[in-house]
């Protein structure tokens, strides 16, 4: 009887990334990119945020989870800037992490304005 190596291995085990296999040395930081966007509505505008979350092959030097979303602008300008940021255990916990900072904190850069305005209104 012939069994097949799908059947033997647990879920997680089928689940598991070849490319993982890649990195040599945990200070490489090998890490796979997911991309994702979201717009926060203010002031009557949208302002599109691009949130790119790091998928480590390893947890990196000094951390113990593997994934770090991290967003493309700054807020809370006028105050204290930062960088919405989040580390989690799944990509879910990291990207809910660095989401929750976005809505927290107001955006106090340049305003934009929504599809309906045009120049010259």
């Amino acid at each position: 009887m012939r069994v097949s190596l799908r059947a033997v291995l647990a879920p997680a085990e089928e689940n598991v990334s070849d490319w993982k296999f890649a990195q040599k040395d945990v200070s490489e930081e090998l890490a796979q990119i997911h991309a994702y966007s979201m717009k926060k509505h203010q002031n009557g505008g949208d302002i599109c945020f691009v949130i790119t979350v790091k998928e480590f092959a390893a947890p990196p030097p000094g951390q113990y989870a593997r994934f770090f979303a991290q967003a493309d602008k700054f807020v809370n300008q006028k105050t204290a800037p930062l960088i919405p940021t989040g580390w989690g255990n799944s990509l879910l916990d990291a990207l809910c992490a660095c989401v929750r900072m976005i809505r927290e904190f107001p955006y106090e850069g340049m305003e934009t304005k929504t599809a309906g305005d045009s120049a010259g209104n």
